[in-house]
């Protein structure tokens, strides 16, 4: 055996990301990882490259038990990865990112690059890869991106290589040539551990598979033994939509999109509408496009093109400022990075999208009614603050997310794009935001909300999106469907 894993822990804070998981991987096979968002695909990954440490458990090497600290550590056992982020420096050339933590060949007191171009063509021409090594990272596609990063990991003697997500940015044709490429791989004797969301690629391409579920071992199983409506099954509970019937009276169409495709090519094909009083749940695994759709809608990411309506009137161009002024906002992702200022207070954050409106004559701000409308945000939101003038990140992050709200709320919108709003907060602030969103619905306001936890979207919505590979694939009626329901519709066979 390789690899072994024996009762392996991982938690951050209280929750556990993984519980008690054991797994094995043989010498020259290609070993599937499945399950959902939030199983604990991408935490083991970091576990066995040296990116995080365990709490507990177990790794055994070609039967010794080892600790891995760091990155270097889990490649000189033998193990490589490949990141579904490509992790190149734009400005290097192929030559230059290939030998990336490689010490560099050198002659008397230069480096030999005539040496180490032959020595990356050679690893170049063994495994079939064609891309050109003089260029730039930057002016190279995705897939060959893709092939530098093989190409670094077969410099060494890779005996575990980790594929996460490989195919993500490939056409079907370079798909193919990647395949290629694995199944040489296996026939030298390397392993592969194969993470993705696709099922069509682990039936193709792995010999056995093993099932994750909410950061716990469920299974592992011969692959050719079983099919697409069995792997969903085994990494799905047995969740069912809400049983709470809503009696909100859903009014006219607030949001129309209709076959918007983003500039970059992310967003493929998307198309919903929401309804005034309407929660719509959309749901999708990691790199759906989920997060690049609501973008393109708000206007922060260029759209190639589509149709936008609002309250049935076309929104073309839209930016993020035109948005504000129609009544839609973006409560986005990532509210440390995009949505707050931390250094700022409570108060400047909470007012920083809809400052204008309280400059008065000669451009004096009205700072009083600043103050007044952030105290009336902290004391509906509950948001636990020493105060206005607090700085933000001072706050929890539980907090940080309600004052992201508060400033969303002060610019009266009609339509709230929530790209999950309930990410790293604490479960009672999570039921508030839940909470929030029901009763903004109840006065008529239209709710988009994307959750990669499917739960979540089971428990709040009113219809469900499904959304794979840049495209709706599904639009669910929440009404007595289960997790299993809406996750077959996530993997493309």
């Amino acid at each position: 055996m390789l690899l072994q894993i024996k009762g392996i822990n991982k938690r951050f804070a209280e929750t556990y990301a993984l519980k008690d998981v054991n797994m094995d991987i043989r010498p020259g096979e290609a070993h599937g990882l499945v399950g959902e968002n939030g199983a604990g695909k991408s935490t083991l990954i970091k576990i066995l490259t040296g990116v995080y440490s365990l709490d507990s458990g177990e790794v055994f090497w070609n039967g010794n038990s080892v600790v891995i600290k760091t990155p270097m550590e889990s490649r000189s056992l033998g193990i490589s990865v490949i990141h579904q982020d490509r992790h190149l420096v734009p400005a290097f050339n192929g030559i230059e990112n290939i030998y990336l933590g490689l010490p560099y060949e050198k002659s008397l007191f230069s480096v030999n690059w005539r040496k180490m171009r032959r020595q990356v063509q050679q690893t170049l021409d063994l495994y079939g890869i064609d891309v050109d090594i003089d260029l730039p990272a930057s002016q190279l596609t995705p897939p060959q991106r893709t092939m530098i990063e093989i190409a670094r990991a077969m410099m060494v003697e890779c005996k575990l290589l980790i594929l996460d997500e490989p195919t993500a940015s490939l056409t079907d044709k370079e798909a193919e040539a990647l395949f290629g490429i694995i199944e040489r791989l296996k026939e030298k004797g390397t392993a592969i551990l194969y993470v993705t969301h696709r099922l069509d690629e682990i039936f193709r391409l792995s010999d056995r598979t093993t099932i994750f579920k909410n950061g716990e071992f469920v299974d592992t199983i011969n692959t050719a033994d079983a099919d697409k409506d069995k792997l969903v099954s085994l990494m799905t509970d047995n969740w069912t939509s809400k049983t709470e019937e809503s009696n909100r009276q859903l009014g006219q169409t607030m949001l129309t999109v209709e076959s918007l495709k983003s500039k970059d090519g992310v967003v493929k094909d998307a198309s919903f509408s929401v309804r005034a009083g309407e929660i719509l749940g959309i749901y999708g695994l990691g790199g759906s496009g989920r997060t690049e759709m609501m973008e393109c809608i708000y206007g922060s990411r260029q759209i190639k093109e589509g149709t936008i309506r609002l309250e049935g009137e076309h929104y073309q161009n839209p930016t993020p400022r035109k948005s504000l002024s129609k009544g839609l906002v973006l409560i986005c992702e990532d509210r440390r990075g995009a949505a707050l200022v931390p250094s700022l207070s409570v108060k400047q954050n909470t007012v920083l999208s809809t400052i204008k409106n309280y400059s008065g004559l000669l451009g004096i701000t009205n700072e009083k009614r600043e103050l007044q409308d952030t105290k009336e945000k902290i004391e509906t939101l509950k948001i636990k603050t020493e105060g206005p003038s607090q700085s933000v990140y001072q706050l929890s992050g539980g907090n940080q997310q309600k004052v992201v709200f508060a400033k969303a709320l002060l610019s009266s919108p009609k339509v709230l794009l929530c790209d999950e709003p309930t990410q790293a907060v604490d479960v009672k602030t999570r039921q508030e935001i839940h909470q929030l969103l029901r009763d903004l619905a109840e006065k008529g306001n239209a709710i988009v909300f994307v959750s990669s936890d499917l739960k979540e979207v089971l428990e709040i919505a009113d219809n469900i999106q499904v959304f794979s590979e840049g495209k709706t694939v599904k639009v669910l009626n929440n009404k007595n469907i289960t997790a299993e329901d809406v996750l077959k519709h996530c993997y493309v066979s």
